[in-house]
């Protein structure tokens, strides 16, 4: 079974090399200096902890700008990422101490895209992450939407990207050729080739395979969740059987 991410940050192993705003934030929450990453002396740190470190920074960094109660977001986080109870107030003191660091959310997010800018949709998964949370009162608020989209900018992502992102989370006459990233005047069998090579792409199993932790399992599922509800509402509009 793979180590929880939890049980990483309260160990030893945690004295590894990760600068930047992010290095500094496991440092406050560990109780540990981490070494800056060119001294390294444990080598790179572990994917799941740059993930979710990132997630957790980001979220908190949104449920500053927008002034909702820190609590509702940090239920929302542990809705996707494995949280044992007895960690509740490690989770609670990451939240409160990314809020109160001088960085802004743009540092954090330049950190996480220069991890993952080879890898644009684990990028994807932190946002949809984010979009998780934003919306955990049931809608998601001007100020975080736009939050949000400066985030995507930061990642690299163009407008027409994060709207297909967005149409998955936010309540409204959502276009299922959106979500499918589709044209309407593509042919029904290269709308269903389209669709396959779309859930093959998005499903959970690659996550597991890239090594990443359960919380972007999590949001892969839910991503792929919205897919095929897209994909039946096209299908039930051309009659596609």
């Amino acid at each position: 079974m793979i180590q929880s991410i939890w049980g990483k940050l309260g160990g030893a192993g945690i004295g590894l090399a990760f600068g930047g705003p992010i290095g500094a934030l496991l440092g406050g929450v560990a109780g540990h200096v981490l070494v800056d990453r060119e001294g390294a002396l444990f080598g790179k740190p572990p994917r799941d902890i740059i993930f979710t470190m990132g997630l957790v920074a980001l979220a908190a960094k949104m449920a500053k700008a927008d002034g909702v109660v820190v609590d509702v977001e940090i239920r929302a986080f542990e809705q996707i990422v494995e949280v044992p109870d007895s960690e509740h107030d490690k989770v609670e003191r990451l939240f409160k101490l990314a809020m109160q660091t001088s960085d802004g959310f743009e540092a954090y997010a330049r950190q996480i895209h220069e991890e993952f800018r080879e890898e644009p949709a684990l990028l994807e998964d932190v946002l949809d992450g984010l979009f998780h949370i934003a919306k955990a009162d049931e809608a998601v608020h001007e100020a975080e939407y736009a939050y949000l989209k400066d985030v995507a900018t930061i990642f690299a992502f163009s407008d027409m990207d994060f709207e297909r992102i967005a149409a998955r989370h936010v309540k409204r006459k959502d276009d299922p050729y959106l979500i499918l990233k589709a044209d309407r005047s593509m042919s029904d069998d290269e709308l269903k080739r389209h669709y396959r090579k779309l859930v093959a792409d998005n499903h959970p199993d690659r996550e597991i395979a890239r090594g990443l932790p359960p919380e972007a399992v999590k949001i892969a599922t839910e991503r792929l969740a919205t897919i095929n509800e897209a994909w039946e509402r096209v299908a039930a509009e051309r009659n596609i059987r």
